[in-house]
């Protein structure tokens, strides 16, 4: 992709191997390309600088004062990225291993790099679907095989010190999937001698019962006004308990869900 011209978005779930990719990449595409590699990581102006550094392109405005000695004012951020941007090519390729933390004026500016006629390739577990994203090409990491999972678990064997036989490190297997991360995580937990559970991966508290609860509760007014001879409870009551029912079927609804290397 990168060869013929196309910037491309590698999706990859976390502990999938994408780190490594991106390093490797970074490695084989070194003498053919002008590559940068850089993580974003809350500082925007070290973020370009580190662009510009690896690009070999200047960080501060040359000025003589009095003395001659060449020294120069760093670029503001905005003008950071007006000189880096002036001085993209076509050959210049910038990897970028964890793309979905960039912030929205990050993501624009790689929009207009982009056009510019640079080369990027982005590490995300998804695909935003907005701004830079929309003009890059799509392809899935694939995930670890058998293999790859048994080596990452006796490596962190030997980094811990952990002496476990061919069989308990097989029956651990089967708790890892096929997730690097998880592999390792799960060799830690026999280490400090924890219960080894199936690793579950959440990201996020329902709160649709809650919810639905309350409005089967408001639903009682329903009665008291049937009671009292009060339309407007009994109306108001009668409306609550039917969004309850109807939001109950709708919290039935499942997408697919996925573990963490499945």
């Amino acid at each position: 992709m990168i060869k013929s011209g196309h910037s491309a978005l590698v999706l990859g779930e976390a502990g999938a191997g994408c780190d490594e990719f991106a390093k490797a990449l970074f490695g084989k595409c070194q003498g053919e390309f002008a590559c940068a590699i850089v993580t974003y990581k809350g500082s925007t102006k070290q973020f370009f600088q580190a662009i510009a550094k690896q690009l070999d392109i200047p960080t501060e405005a040359v000025s003589d004062d009095e003395e001659g000695d060449g020294s120069g004012k760093p670029f503001t951020v905005d003008e950071l990225k007006e000189e880096i941007l002036s001085n993209l090519t076509d050959d210049t390729l910038i990897i970028l291993p964890e793309s979905k933390r960039l912030p929205a004026s990050v993501r624009y500016w790689f929009e207009d790099a982009i056009n510019q006629g640079a080369k990027l390739t982005a590490f995300s577990p998804i695909n935003l679907g907005k701004d830079m994203f929309l003009g890059m090409l799509e392809v899935e990491l694939d995930l670890p095989d058998d293999r790859e999972i048994r080596r990452a678990m006796e490596e962190e064997a030997d980094r811990l010190g952990l002496h476990i036989t061919k069989g308990r490190l097989a029956e651990l297997q089967t708790l890892a999937g096929r997730n690097q991360m998880i592999a390792r995580k799960v060799m830690q937990r026999e280490k400090l001698g924890m219960k080894q559970d199936r690793v579950e991966h959440t990201q996020y508290v329902v709160i649709m019962p809650v919810i639905i609860a309350a409005l089967f509760s408001l639903a009682i007014v329903r009665f008291i006004g049937l009671g009292t001879g009060n339309r407007g409870l009994y109306i108001m009551g009668g409306v609550c308990l039917v969004i309850a029912m109807a939001l109950k079927q709708l919290g039935n609804v499942r997408g697919a869900r996925k573990r963490l290397g499945q």
